[in-house]
């Protein structure tokens, strides 16, 4: 559930301000409302921030021998500072460097053919009245150079011939062919430039040889790092937050939050022991900043390391999904991953993993708790559907078949499953066809869910005229899945007009479609107003069009369950097809055992793409759109000293 929370305001003393959140922080219960402060220090911090940041990506490239536990060096924050300046700085200076190495590469580079080049010797023989320019020029055009002009070859290659022209003028020379082209100066003689490029090279060396000496402080650079966050939280709150500015001993300091319910009173206790004023109230709809701060039993709460790493966060009068969320992940997750073998694997790698932190005295990591769970669902799914690594079923022991669950199971691949309303001996359901029902069954659950939800929610707002556009939405879905197993599945199985003995399915499941979707039309915007809705409802006539054709897609689209399991099992089956044959060799056996690991470890490793990809898509697109979720929150994060 998302807890309730208490918009507070609280007024206080301007001189004590810094000692009244020193406070606040102590209690860390309030959630502050976006603050952008301005001040000398904390301008100062952020410098120092940048820089250690900087300085810990710069230093952290270099790799040192590995130091023992508690070994690393100290530093003074003073230093730190110091340091980091000086890196940030050379840092600046390096890449100087290397654009002024470049760009004398570069200009030697233009001038490798013509050998060394010496602007002085050229000044010299400017002075003494013998002005040399020069030119280069296609070697087939050199010949046709007028004879006026005065040229002396330097040298010339297939292509090229490199030539001075003496006495030319300040400009071209009239008379000089259009193919030929000056090659201007280089800034300085290019033996000068070699020396320029060592110099560079060597101050670069140099700053490399700092950075190394230093790397061992990165330790205490990212710990001052982390110890400076929590001060410019504190400084920005500080010098951000409203007060009044008249000089006086009276003057007031404010700011405002949010404070969850349950701890409201021990907030109040703390504002009173501290001589504050506090003002309180029930947030508005139009407070679009109110932290979400979820409360779940711990088995909901295994959900949270995977939202926590996407980032998803309900909006604080959003759903709080999480039950919902982990319940389907975690059937996504076995039928994506779909080997129960792997699931073995990866449950016993958990398993030690945890009793590992257990008995060192470590907290067991969330997410751990999750990988089991979900592991277990994957070792269940490949018992009901016996798929074990990837081994054909008719070399598993019958015990193996005899747990798995014969509609859907590989141990009957080959079964004709008849339904009992058809009685034509052509018309059967294989297994595939058994687990695409089985994907589109859980979005119809899913999906249905969804309105579900969002129409209790509408009844317990006083929407209730709302709940019929939700309801609208549920009998399209009803209709609709009758017509995903009819295009999709077998339209012999599943006629999509006519009847099945004397249910006319082919009425039924236009009526709910035709009704369901006029009474979305009409309800899905109600605010009050039947009139308004249906007015929003023709603004936005197309995409409500497009709705119905939507709903098509967002079934189908969980047969990528089926189909992304499919891909994972013939992986296995490859993989095992070209290891068999090495497997009864001798000297062979230890590669086979390689490709064994290494196919086997490459396709889990893409299961779990697959999973990060499909079965996390089906929660927070097709499902949350339905309910008409869009992870707008912001996570409660209240004002504390993260030092303590």
């Amino acid at each position: 559930m998302i807890e309730p929370m208490k918009k507070v305001s609280i007024v206080l003393l301007n001189k004590e301000k810094e000692e009244a959140l020193k406070a606040l922080r102590r209690i860390g219960l309030v959630h502050l409302e976006k603050i952008e402060g301005a001040g000398e220090k904390l301008t100062a911090f952020k410098e120092y921030s940048n820089n250690a940041m900087l300085t810990e990506s710069i230093l952290g490239e270099i790799k040192l021998p590995k130091q023992k536990k508690g070994s690393a060096p100290s530093l003074s924050n003073e230093k730190v500072i110091e340091l980091c300046s000086e890196v940030v700085q050379k840092s600046e200076r390096r890449k100087q460097l290397m654009e002024e190495i470049s760009a004398d590469t570069t200009e030697l580079d233009r001038f490798a053919l013509w050998g060394s080049v010496c602007i002085e010797d050229l000044d010299f023989l400017k002075e003494k009245g013998i002005a040399l320019k020069l030119y280069e020029i296609n070697a087939e055009k050199y010949n046709l150079v007028d004879p006026d002009i005065q040229t002396i070859l330097v040298n010339n290659d297939k292509k090229t011939v490199r030539f001075l022209i003496v006495n030319g003028g300040e400009g071209r020379p009239e008379k000089l062919l259009p193919e030929a082209f000056e090659v201007p100066y280089p800034r300085i003689s290019t033996k000068l430039l070699e020396e320029e490029i060592r110099r560079d090279e060597k101050e670069i060396d140099e700053i490399q040889k700092f950075y190394v000496e230093n790397a061992k402080y990165v330790p205490a650079i990212a710990a001052f790092k982390k110890a400076l966050e929590s001060d410019i939280e504190f400084e920005n709150v500080n010098c951000g937050m409203g007060c009044e500015k008249n000089g006086t001993e009276n003057d007031l300091a404010w700011l405002s939050g949010y404070v969850p319910s349950a701890d409201l009173e021990d907030f109040k206790r703390c504002c009173s022991a501290n001589g504050w004023a506090v003002a309180f109230a029930d947030p508005e709809d139009e407070d679009v900043e109110v932290p979400t701060k979820l409360k779940n039993n711990k088995f909901v709460s295994l959900i949270y390391p995977l939202t926590d790493f996407l980032g998803t966060v309900p909006g604080y009068h959003e759903f709080d999904i999480s039950g919902w969320f982990l319940l389907f992940f975690t059937v996504f997750f076995a039928m994506i991953f779909g080997d129960g073998g792997y699931g073995l694997l990866v449950a016993a790698l958990t398993i030690i993993l945890m009793l590992k932190n257990a008995f060192t005295g470590k907290k067991v990591p969330a997410a751990l708790g999750l990988i089991l769970l979900v592991s277990l669902a994957t070792v269940v799914w490949g018992a009901v559907t016996c798929t074990w690594f990837g081994i054909p079923t008719d070399m598993l022991p019958e015990w193996l078949k005899n747990l798995s669950i014969p509609y859907i199971s590989g141990a009957y691949e080959d079964t004709k499953w008849y339904v009992p309303w058809n009685s034509d001996p052509s018309v059967y359901l294989t297994k595939d066809q058994n687990l695409q029902i089985f994907c589109f069954s859980l979005a119809l659950v899913q999906l249905c869910v969804a309105h579900i939800k969002a129409g209790i929610r509408n009844l317990t707002d006083g929407k209730g005229l709302k709940v019929l556009g939700d309801l609208g939405s549920f009998m399209q879905l009803v209709g609709m899945f009758w017509i995903v197993l009819a295009m999709v599945v077998n339209g012999q199985v599943f006629p999509m007009l006519g009847n099945i003995g004397s249910i006319p399915v082919g009425k039924i499941e236009v009526t709910l479609i035709a009704v369901g979707f006029a009474m979305s039309f009409i309800f899905a915007n109600y605010e009050g107003s039947i009139g308004a809705s249906v007015l929003e409802s023709c603004k936005n006539i197309i995409s409500v069009l497009l709705g119905v054709v939507n709903v098509f897609s967002d079934i189908v689209s969980y047969i990528r369950l089926w189909a992304v399991g499919l891909a994972g099992a013939a992986i296995s089956n490859t993989v095992n097809t070209l290891a068999g044959p090495i497997l009864g060799h001798a000297i062979l056996f230890l590669a086979a055992i390689v490709l064994l690991g290494f196919g086997h470890g490459l396709n889990m490793i893409l299961n779990v793409l697959s999973v990060i990809v499909h079965g996390v898509r089906l929660n927070t697109l097709e499902f949350c759109t339905h309910i008409g979720m869009s992870w707008s929150g912001v996570k409660y994060q209240p004002f504390a000293d993260s030092k303590n």
